[in-house]
Order: C-alpha cells, then structure tokens, then sequence
C-alpha cells in the first residue's frame, strides 16, 4: 500500500526529547515499512526515517526563533501533500484540523488522528462544517466532547516492545515526567512526595509557554530537599529514569485525551499513580497497574501501597496491549476499510 503520514512540524519525527504525537508517528511509520509499505513521510527535514521524507521545513520549528510564523510552514506542506495526492493510496494526517479544508481537494482517500483535546471552545463549529471528514480517537475518553464525529475506530498508541527495558526491582524514588505546564500539575507531584516524605524526581521540559508558570509557581517547589528537578532528558536516559522509580506520578488536571508517558512507565514494570481525568482509566487497571485516584490524600495512601504490585503485571498489560505492532496492526485494518468504503 502506498501511505503518506502527514506530521506536524512543531518537533522532528522522531522528537530530539519531548513530543508525543511526533513519537507515534515515527513508531507508525517505521512499522509500516518494515511490513513492506510504500511510505512517505511529511515532516521536518532533521526527521529520520527508512521512509521516503518529504522535507516540509528545514528543522522543527519549535528551534527556530519566536517570529516565526509556524503555521505558514504547516499550510504550505498541506498544499504539497495536496499536489502529491495522486500517488498514494490513502493519506494518514496528524495535524488535528489544520488540513480539512484542503482535504476535499485530495485525490485519494484520507484519515485523521486527533492527537488533541476536543473541548476547547471553537471547536464544535468548525468540526459541525467538517462532519464528513473520517477521524480516529486515541482514547474513547476523548470523544466525549464532540460524539458525533465521524469516528472510525479508537487505536491506542503502540511504543516498540524493546525501547524500554522491564526492571523487576524499583529505586527508592518518585518519578515525574513529561512538561512543567498548570494542566500537568507538577505541585502536585511535589505535595504528594513531601506528604509520603518519599523523593521525587522530575524529569521535564519547560516551554516558553510556561516559562512564567515555573518561575512564579513552581520553582521555589523544587528548592525542596526531597525533590531533584532535572530538565528535559533524551530518550535512553528515559529508559533508566522510568525504568528505577517506584513508581509513575501522573497527577493531571485536564483530560488528556492518552497521557504516553503512563504506557512508557508501564513497559519499564513501573506502575502509575493516576489522578481520575481523561484517558486514564482506559490505560491504568487500579490495583493492578497502578492506583487511579481523586485526591492528594488518595495519592499518598497509594504511594505506600504501592510494594503490594506486581511489576511483571504492569509490563505484561503493556506487552498485550500498547505495543506499536499491535497499533500498527490495528491501523492496517481500518485503512483497508477506508479503501474498500470508497466508490468504484
């Protein structure tokens, strides 16, 4: 079959450290052209792939300087996948809406990931003038704001089974990874360490965003004696991060419509402690993988029962239903479905 998978340019494909939607692009495609498919791939130039790049800018955008408007790079690359259209057999996007206008113009069928939140104000109205369009959910969860879409199926992402190695034996830590960002709640993760007086590692990146978040709110948290605040991290020192903590903090105040850092900690045999919100339901089993909880009181208590799980269980919930060929997997059928709906 001969696939184009549509990236955003905001990171490279893979991400250089934090980015989630370019990540499980990244695992899609290489999966793809490992089982035999013709694959081009539209994203940032310093991407790697076995797939054929189309090169969309000269790098991800998020290290070119604030001026730049990010959004002319993204519609110029729509235009060229438009151009190109004719060659492929179907197109995969992973832009949210950005392509819809340009998608009624293409000359081959198309599908499109929603990587984010559907419950932002706007969003009903744009998506009502584009209600033919055919759209996957990453998690049942996130389909709640607009169900009437024209939902194809939910595919959970997939990481490759041996990115992360499983540790039977924890370290003496807390981790938490991913942004410094309010939605994120890295006070919480601070309270719940100082209340279990157990050590937190933080392991996150800092956008410009919410430079001004951390500064105000957060970084006076991090003076703490129980917390070690160490920045963004490469993916092979997320392997050990992850892989040697007690267990995963993942105490979110918004409805995160996946949360990928849970299924990595889940493949190190690290389980996760959860607050109740969005996906998480859908990813954690309580009191098998993890504990799901409501309150900061909650998340203590959890923190010291945390020894009653089994880690090999929380690598085996990842082996049966996150890995990336079993997303790939997953993909392949609904594409034959897209492909066999289509007028003759």
């Amino acid at each position: 079959m001969r696939i184009a998978q549509v990236s955003t340019l905001y990171e490279s494909v893979p991400p250089k450290a934090y980015g989630g939607t370019e990540r499980v692009v990244s695992y899609l495609t290489e999966e793809l052209v490992q089982l035999g498919h013709d694959v081009t791939l539209f994203a940032s130039a310093d991407s790697t792939t076995r797939a054929r790049l189309i090169a969309s800018c000269p790098c991800a955008l998020r290290l070119i300087e604030d001026t730049t408007d990010r959004q002319a790079w993204h519609f110029a690359m729509l235009e060229q996948v438009v151009r190109q259209s004719p060659d492929f057999d179907l197109i995969h996007y992973h832009v949210d809406y950005l392509h819809f206008p340009f998608s009624r113009r293409l000359a081959c069928p198309h599908l499109t990931t929603l990587h984010g939140r559907l419950d932002t104000p706007g969003l009903e109205q744009l998506y009502q003038e584009f209600a033919d369009i055919p759209v996957m959910s990453i998690s049942d969860a996130q389909r709640w704001p607009l169900p009437w879409l024209n939902w194809q199926a939910t595919v959970y992402h997939g990481l490759p089974r041996d990115l992360y190695t499983f540790r039977d034996q924890p370290g003496d830590y807390l981790a938490f990874l991913g942004r410094i960002a309010t939605e994120k709640r890295p006070d919480r993760a601070v309270e719940i360490a100082r209340r279990a007086n157990v050590p937190l590692v933080i392991a996150a990146k800092v956008d410009r965003a919410d430079q001004a978040y951390f500064e105000q709110s957060i970084r006076e948290l991090f003076c703490s004696p129980l917390v070690s605040f160490q920045g963004e991290v490469t993916e092979l020192g997320k392997d050990d991060f992850l892989g040697h903590a007690r267990a995963l903090l993942f105490p979110i105040d918004w409805p995160e419509p996946f949360g990928l850092v849970m299924v990595e900690a889940l493949a190190c045999g690290t389980p996760v402690i959860a607050f109740r919100n969005g996906s998480v339901t859908e990813i954690i089993d309580d009191g098998i993988t993890g504990f799901i909880v409501d309150t900061i009181e909650e998340a203590v208590d959890a923190v010291g029962r945390i020894a009653q799980l089994n880690r090999r269980l929380c690598r085996q919930a990842f082996e049966e239903r996150f890995t990336a060929t079993r997303m790939v997997r997953r993909y392949l059928e609904i594409y034959e479905n897209v492909l066999a709906s289509q007028p003759i």
